[in-house]
C-alpha cells in the first residue's frame, strides 16, 4: 500500500512510501482509506513545532474517511462495505478527556489517515451519513466534532461570535445556524465574509478594516454581547473576545492561529462572571450526535479545495498560506 511518511520534521522530509498491507486482528477493522482532511494541527505535526518528541516515521493526519474491507474475529459494530470514520483520539468513546485517552489520538503518537488501508480497533469507527461523499465525511472528524463541542448549550436565539473561515470556524457556522443561533464572523476578506452570509451569516466584520472588532461586534450584539465566542486566534484576539462577550457568556477556546501565550486583564473575566472553556475535540458518542444532526438536516461540508495524493506536499503549502474557506481535503 502507498502511505504518506514524515521522516523528519519539514515538509522537504515527507514522501510518499510503500508499505506492507496490514491485516486486522480481534476486534479490529481494515480500512480502505478514500479522502483525508488537514488541519493546522497536521501542519505543525509536519513542521516540528507540535511534539517535536514524536517518534518518526509517522504516517500523519488525524482526519479521514473510507470504507471496511475486512474485520477480525469478534467485530460487530462494522462490516465490509460500511463507509466510515476514524475518531481522532481512538479510546476516548464517552465523558471526560483522560491522559490515557488522550494518548491514542491519529497522526501522532498513531500513525493517521494519508495511506491507502489502516487497522482501527472497532470502538475508534463511526458510520458516515448516507449523503456525504468521501471527501464531504473526511472532514469531519476534528473540524466539525470540536465546533459541535464548542456549541455545546449554544440554542435557537443566542448570538455567536465566529473568527476567521477555517475548518472549525465554518462548521460552526452550519451547525450554530442548524441550533438557531444568530452568527456574527469576522475575516481580513470581504469575498469572504460574503460567502459566509450565503452559508447564513447574519453580520460580517473585516478586522482589517475594523481592528477594533470588539466594539463593533457588541454593537451588531445590541451593545451587552454575544452568549459564545468560538475562539480559534488564541493570544493575539483573546482579549477582544473577552470586550465582545456578555456578562456570564462563554468563550469556546480551541485554537492558537494568532499566537500561544497572552497577558490577559483578569477582572475581564471574573468581573464578567464570564466562562473561558478549553476544546478539544470530542468522544466517539458526540461525533455520533453530531452525525445524527447532520442526517437530519443534509448538511454538506463546505471543501476549499481537494489535492490528489501525488500533490500532497501542496495540500500542506495550501493550509501553511492560511487562504482557504472550509476544509483542505486530500483524495486517496
Amino acid at each position: 500500500m502507498r502511505a504518506v511518511e514524515i521522516r523528519g520534521f519539514s515538509l522537504d522530509q515527507m514522501a510518499i512510501v510503500e508499505r506492507p498491507d496490514p491485516a486486522p486482528g480481534p476486534g479490529q477493522a481494515l480500512v480502505r482509506l478514500r479522502a483525508a482532511s488537514l488541519n493546522f494541527r497536521d501542519l505543525l505535526t509536519v513542521q516540528g513545532k507540535y511534539n517535536p518528541k514524536l517518534k518518526l516515521p509517522l504516517i500523519p493526519c488525524s482526519d479521514g474517511a473510507g470504507e471496511v474491507v475486512a474485520i477480525g474475529d469478534g467485530v460487530t459494530r462494522v462490516r465490509p462495505g460500511d463507509r466510515v470514520c476514524a475518531i481522532f483520539a481512538q479510546r476516548w468513546i464517552a465523558g471526560e478527556p483522560t491522559r490515557e485517552r488522550l494518548r491514542s489520538t491519529l497522526g501522532g503518537p498513531l500513525d493517521g489517515t494519508l495511506t491507502e488501508l489502516a487497522v482501527f480497533d472497532q470502538e475508534g469507527l463511526v458510520k458516515v451519513p448516507d449523503h456525504l461523499t468521501d471527501e464531504e465525511a473526511a472532514t469531519l472528524p476534528c473540524a466539525a466534532v470540536t465546533a459541535w463541542t464548542a456549541l455545546q448549550g449554544i440554542t435557537a436565539g443566542d448570538t455567536v461570535l465566529l473568527q476567521g473561515t477555517g475548518g472549525v470556524s465554518i462548521f460552526a457556522l452550519q451547525l450554530a445556524r442548524l441550533l438557531g443561533a444568530r452568527v456574527i464572523i469576522t475575516s481580513s476578506s470581504d469575498e469572504k465574509l460574503a460567502r459566509a452570509r450565503e452559508l447564513g451569516a447574519a453580520e460580517g466584520i473585516n478586522y482589517r478594516e475594523t481592528p477594533d472588532w470588539a466594539a463593533r461586534v457588541k454593537e451588531l450584539a445590541g451593545g451587552a454581547g454575544v452568549d459564545l465566542v468560538v475562539e480559534v486566534g488564541g493570544a493575539g484576539t483573546l482579549k477582544q473576545s473577552l470586550q465582545s462577550v456578555r456578562m456570564g457568556g462563554t468563550i469556546a477556546l480551541l485554537g492558537v492561529l494568532a499566537g500561544n501565550t497572552a497577558e490577559i486583564s483578569l477582572p475581564l473575566i471574573f468581573m464578567q462572571n464570564v466562562r473561558v472553556q478549553g476544546i478539544l475535540v470530542g468522544p466517539r458518542e458526540s461525533f455520533e450526535a453530531m452525525n445524527r444532526a447532520i442526517a437530519l438536516h443534509q448538511l454538506h461540508p463546505v471543501i476549499d479545495r481537494v489535492f490528489p495524493l501525488e500533490d500532497v506536499r501542496a495540500a500542506f503549502e495550501h493550509m501553511g498560506a492560511g487562504g482557504h474557506f472550509g476544509k483542505i481535503v486530500v483524495r486517496i
